[in-house]
């Protein structure tokens, strides 16, 4: 590759490095960044009871350790993609990573609750910077299609490795290092990220309209909602109301805007509604069932945090696997045999978790919980496959920041729907969570199997199968 590249128009080309930029290095920087913000999703769960022992906090304060980072990612990941072009990938993925490494620090050394939440809202607005940044770095690296799809694949199962290594590393580190090593792993890691980076293609800067009230207004009403539900009372009533009053002007701003975060006019494609529908409950189920576990294995078996951790290792270590054989099921059958498979599979998983009670055995109940964790990895790749051949090619980008979007706010929510269910019964409380998710995947397959059937009967597609083609994939896994 040549050690400089000629920039197209102002602010719209790329500039590399004068130091000979390394596509396996900004991969690598792009690899470690995207891992770092999906591990940080899953590595606090197992911690959390240490966290509450430290702090003296009871549930809602557990919840917001979790959603405090959730909310933030999720809803500016609207936005971010827009930011990312705006002032450059690189720049904004140093930017990121610094914000994320030095809020990450904050988390470490937080003396009380309160600050620990706020680091961990900074760690969730990095988080959105750093996501889709880094992989405009993978697109920048590598030019030729297939170089790119063989980076794009790896990047992506850096993600789904993170997931997996998420409650078996917060139970390590925890046993180790006390809770607060979760965070300060970070330093190094984000330290390599940024020295890594100098090889890194200097990407240039190309006009991208931001929707701010729009932002703003839907910022706003999911964290007013996620308050609502787990602080409840009166100040969650009023908290409720200003969510009503936040979503609704963010729909009527995103109705009238030029270049809206959320095109509603998207949701007119039942394809699109059912694959938004469908990863909401997937999101649901796993990540809220995460939650509810790994406090299970703690507070309700007495387990330690190292011993917790591990027990999610069957159900976690599978995912990149299941990912790519969805891909293959996908790719040979069409998204409907896929999509139906896993949402089965993972309602059963979850059917069988309603036989679980406090004396379940640990070691029985790690293997309960493989069908469920297996099912929504089955489903992720195919539904994200339908929904991006659902849109016009200069909306994927943006259509799949609205799926991870809406996949990482239904898990916050149900993280704070099933944590106020837990606390006034824990058994009682978790069947409840359990049954939930059910009911929910249960209603998406239920609508996955009408869709498949509409789109089998599309012209173009033959007995019900899509060409041979491999499917677009976003997302990290479960």
């Amino acid at each position: 590759m040549s050690t400089k590249q000629t920039a197209g128009p102002a602010g719209t080309g790329t500039e590399l490095h004068p130091g000979r930029p390394s596509p396996a290095l900004t991969l690598t920087a792009a690899l470690l960044g995207f891992g770092l913000i999906c591990l940080d999703a899953s590595v606090v769960n197992v911690a959390l009871p240490a966290i509450g022992d430290s702090f003296g906090s009871g549930m809602s304060g557990l919840q917001w350790v979790v959603d405090a980072y959730t909310l933030p990612f999720a809803a500016l990941m609207l936005s971010t993609g827009a930011f990312s072009d705006r002032v450059g990938a690189s720049r904004a993925y140093a930017l990121g990573t610094a914000v994320f490494t030095l809020a990450s620090v904050a988390c470490g050394l937080a003396p009380n609750l309160p600050v620990l939440l706020g680091a961990r809202a900074a760690q969730g607005v990095a988080a959105a910077v750093v996501l889709p940044a880094s992989l405009a770095l993978v697109r920048q690296a590598y030019p030729d299609t297939a170089g790119r799809a063989r980076a794009v694949a790896a990047w992506a199962a850096g993600g789904s490795v993170a997931v997996a290594l998420g409650p078996v590393a917060g139970g390590a580190l925890t046993t180790a290092l006390d809770w607060r090593g979760i965070f300060f792993v970070n330093l190094p890691v984000g330290l390599l990220i940024l020295a890594l980076l100098r090889r890194a293609p200097r990407s240039g800067r190309r006009p991208a309209p931001l929707d701010v009230p729009g932002q703003v207004t839907a910022v706003l009403a999911l964290t007013s909602l996620a308050f609502a539900v787990i602080e409840g009372g009166t100040v969650g009533w009023a908290a409720l109301g200003v969510a009503v009053v936040s979503g609704a002007a963010f729909l009527r701003i995103e109705a009238r805007h030029p270049h809206p975060v959320v095109p509603l006019a998207l949701f007119r494609n039942r394809t699109v509604t059912a694959a938004v529908a469908t990863g909401a409950a997937i999101s649901v189920a796993f990540y809220s069932m995460v939650f509810v576990f790994s406090l299970f294995f703690q507070q309700v078996q007495g387990l330690s945090a190292l011993h917790a951790g591990l027990l999610f290792l069957p159900m976690t270590g599978l995912i990149a696997v299941t990912n790519v054989i969805a891909g293959k099921l996908a790719s040979r059958h069409g998204t409907r045999l896929p999509m139906l498979l896993g949402q089965g599979l993972a309602v059963a998983g979850l059917l069988l978790l309603l036989c679980v009670d406090a004396g379940t055995p640990p070691g029985l109940l790690a293997v309960l919980l493989v069908p469920m964790a297996l099912g929504c990895a089955l489903t992720v790749p195919p539904l994200t496959a339908a929904m991006m051949d659902a849109v016009p090619a200069e909306r994927a980008g943006l259509t799949a920041g609205i799926l991870n979007a809406a996949r990482q706010v239904s898990g916050a929510l149900g993280i704070a729907v099933f944590g106020a269910l837990i606390s006034d019964g824990f058994v009682t409380g978790m069947r409840l969570s359990v049954g939930i998710s059910a009911a929910l995947l249960a209603v998406t397959f239920v609508l996955s199997f009408r869709l498949a059937d509409r789109a089998a009967s599309r012209p173009g597609t033959r007995c019900g199968r899509r060409s041979r083609r491999s499917p677009r994939r976003a997302g990290t896994g479960s």
